[in-house]
């Protein structure tokens, strides 16, 4: 089937159990699909657009309400839609990063931080994680000692992620954010894995900015996301524009030159609005999340030379996993080599695994019902079984 021309019909997320750790917080629900195709158009939302010409200040549909409502949801003060969490780094760097100034992040941190900082010439200096893949508020604040010394200038701003996206595992955000006030230093909290998954209290975690990610981890189109201040930072993340045309002497308004003006025009920011109830509501079961998520993390824990790389127990539903010692022992002489793990989870109904990877790969249950979580726990055992891989039921 094709939707138009040579494009498939995707139907993943129908038709089988997707585990692909990037997409399943952002599958979208019924009502953003609906809203979708009603809202498809590139302005779709200016339809009713009346000045000062803003898309947080549309009242239909209720673009303002929502931009209200995004703040309240993650405890900051002032919110924007931006084009996925990227952005919402960017627009932070652009306001605070000159050239040559050191910025903090850590081991673990996203590249897209990185870019953000070095597009700004900024230099980039990180917070060691520890033997178990953690970063601790004592390597920061003996990293932010080092820096100081290195440089003999203000450290302007720290990127903290509370779960990164290679381990899954969690930080001490709220103890690192405690010594970086020690030292004056802005800090952004990357809620890439955690807004719209989990409770996200930015003024009781103490972070100046607060990012999240609409498509991956709040049921939205990409690309979409959040950016959150505090009020006292708002007014220069989000400052308006004071530029003057010297020939027409022309003048832009309130538009805010962090965001580039407008944002999410149509479809992205409509699917966002649409969801956000059931966001809403879903990061009050995290526990449920965890528990679904513990029962194949206990699974593969029985599968002998199978390893969690990840911290254990686990504090989220992305885990990473190093089958070296066992499914991979398999693909060395097996005549499909490493395909033979991901195609047999395919017969059994279950995708998102990287095709031909056996060694480290991750997955993430978020939204499996516990009935399918089960079904993924015995479904690796059967393939471990039945090549011949020893398993501790």
């Amino acid at each position: 089937m094709k939707c138009a021309g040579k494009i498939d019909v995707r139907d993943v997320d129908e038709s089988s159990i997707n585990i692909d750790p990037i997409q399943a917080g952002g599958r979208l629900t019924p009502e953003a699909m609906k809203a979708v195709i009603a809202y498809g158009d590139g302005y779709s939302v200016c339809d009713q657009c009346r000045k000062p010409f803003r898309l947080d200040q549309i009242r239909t549909p209720p673009v303002d309400i929502f931009h209200r409502e995004l703040a309240a949801f993650v405890n900051m003060d002032v919110a924007r839609v931006v084009p996925g969490a990227r952005r919402g780094f960017q627009a932070v760097a652009d306001t605070y990063v000159q050239k040559g100034d050191p910025v903090l992040i850590t081991a673990l941190s996203h590249y897209t931080e990185v870019l953000s900082i070095e597009a700004n010439g900024g230099i980039i200096r990180e917070i060691p994680k520890d033997e178990n893949n953690i970063i601790t508020a004592d390597a920061a604040a003996a990293k932010i000692e080092e820096v100081q010394r290195e440089f003999s200038r203000p450290i302007p701003l720290l990127f903290i992620d509370h779960f990164d996206y290679q381990y899954g595992n969690r930080h001490q955000v709220q103890e690192i954010i405690r010594v970086a006030r020690q030292y004056d230093i802005p800090v952004l909290y990357n809620g890439a894995y955690t807004v719209g998954i989990l409770p996200v209290d930015g003024k009781e975690l103490g972070a100046d900015f607060v990012v999240g990610s609409g498509h991956k981890s709040m049921a939205a189109p990409a690309p979409s996301g959040v950016l959150a201040t505090s009020s006292e930072r708002a007014a220069e993340v989000f400052r308006t524009t004071a530029a003057r045309a010297d020939v027409t002497g022309r003048t832009f308004g309130v538009k805010e030159v962090g965001l580039m003006g407008c944002t999410l025009m149509g479809v992205t920011l409509i699917g966002m609005m649409a969801s956000f109830p059931r966001v809403q509501e879903r990061v009050k079961h995290w526990d449920k999340e965890l528990s679904n998520g513990n029962v194949v993390v206990e699974a593969l824990r029985s599968i002998q030379g199978t390893k969690i790389q990840s911290e254990y127990p686990r504090n989220h539903t992305l885990t990473r996993v190093d089958t070296i010692g066992s499914f991979d022992k398999v693909a060395q002489s097996h005549k499909k080599r490493g395909f033979f793990f991901s195609n047999s989870l395919k017969d059994r109904g279950i995708t998102g695994i990287i095709p031909g990877a056996t060694k480290v790969w991750k997955y993430n249950t978020y939204g499996l019902t516990q009935k399918q979580a089960k079904y993924l726990a015995s479904s690796l055992i059967e393939v471990a079984e039945e090549n011949g891989i020893p398993v501790n039921r």
